[in-house]
């Protein structure tokens, strides 16, 4: 695939990345958590919830005192203003470790798709967002540079087309700030190493904050600091195989099997079993899988993204399962939310959406 040739080979000059700090497991739970599902580009939502949880003032500065934010992943894709959330947390957390307060931001599905060049849910404002003065020339030298690689693999879906033809077909499918968008969220770039920062699992007090969810055969993958370790090792690599644990219908940030399951789920499940030369993992009922998945990290509940539920946040199993993907952003058109979690209390919160 073009997109995922040239997206190896633009590198251009990184801007200063945030630092990544370790996330250990928080044996005492923040005095308040605050946490918020997938955002998918809709910075407006995104100031909506931060406004009305307390935790922003208006003019968008750190309010929430010793507060911990946990923000889900899938901040990326659907939506045009990614970038614009993602510069705010990462102002945020600056703010908020000041006033004694903590933002940790987990890393999704969407961020990894990112990193390894899967652009399919990438909306277009996204590469605007980076584009320049320079784009046009610099997506003019992108395509000279490679020239040759570009041309064989339009040729090879048609032979006929012309040095011309290729050129303009190419621009034509790498809009401005394209290339630019692909050079920082490769796994060189500014926000590819970003994303290797992130935590797939975070755990405070008695909750395990994951993006997709936890699957029986990763309770024994040697704990969540190795399964992190992993989860960074496969971004910073930009792995694309269908078994890495950042791919991996299994692993944390695509599986949905502690909420649904079905044919094609299960079908992916054992294409990659295959793939990996293995048998397909035998999986308990979902009520017995929770209950493995909370033994193992000695956790009370799971709050997890990913899979939406336009009606809200859902709380299920007795209290062990919060999904918190309530639909944020406008493409979904669901219901703004947030969850907190205060003196071991579980307390769903939602807001209206602005014309912002």
């Amino acid at each position: 695939m073009v997109i995922r040739f040239w997206s190896r080979v633009c590198l251009l000059v990184s801007a200063i990345m945030l630092a990544a700090s370790p996330l250990p497991a928080q044996s005492t739970a923040p005095a308040r958590i605050v946490a918020v599902g997938d955002l998918h580009g809709d910075y407006g939502v995104w100031i909506d919830i931060a406004r009305a949880a307390g935790l922003i003032d208006a003019r968008n500065r750190w309010a929430g005192g010793q507060a911990t934010l946990v923000q889900a992943g899938d901040i990326t894709d659907r939506g045009p203003d990614s970038l614009k959330i993602i510069r705010h947390l990462q102002k945020l957390q600056d703010e908020a470790a000041s006033a004694g307060g903590r933002v940790i931001v987990l890393l999704g599905n969407h961020e990894a798709m990112n990193v390894t060049g899967d652009l399919r849910y990438v909306d277009p404002g996204e590469f605007a967002a980076f584009a320049d003065r320079q784009s046009k020339a610099r997506r003019e030298a992108v395509f000279q540079a490679n020239i040759k690689a570009i041309t064989e693999a339009y040729r090879a879906r048609d032979p006929s087309l012309s040095p011309d033809q290729v050129h303009d077909a190419w621009i034509a499918a790498t809009p401005l700030g394209m290339v630019e968008h692909q050079a920082a969220w490769g796994p060189n770039g500014e926000l590819g190493k970003w994303a290797a920062s992130l935590p797939a699992i975070v755990k405070l007090g008695d909750s395990l904050f994951v993006h997709g969810g936890l699957s029986a055969p990763y309770t024994a993958m040697g704990g969540l600091d190795e399964i992190n370790r992993r989860v960074s090792a496969a971004v910073r690599a930009g792995e694309t195989g269908p078994t890495s644990i950042i791919n991996d219908p299994l692993g944390p940030l695509w599986y949905r099997g502690l909420i649904t399951r079905g044919q094609s789920f299960e079908a992916e499940v054992a294409a990659n079993a295959t793939a990996a030369g293995k048998p397909p993992a035998i999986r308990p009922p979902i009520a017995q899988e929770l209950d493995l998945v909370l033994t193992a990290f000695a956790a009370k509940r799971i709050v997890v993204g990913h899979t939406p539920s336009l009606k809200g946040i859902d709380i299920s199993h007795g209290g062990k399962l919060v999904r918190i993907d309530t639909g944020n952003s406008r493409y979904y058109k669901g219901q703004p939310s947030w969850l907190e979690i205060v003196g071991g209390q579980v307390m769903p919160q939602t807001t209206t959406r602005s014309s912002r």
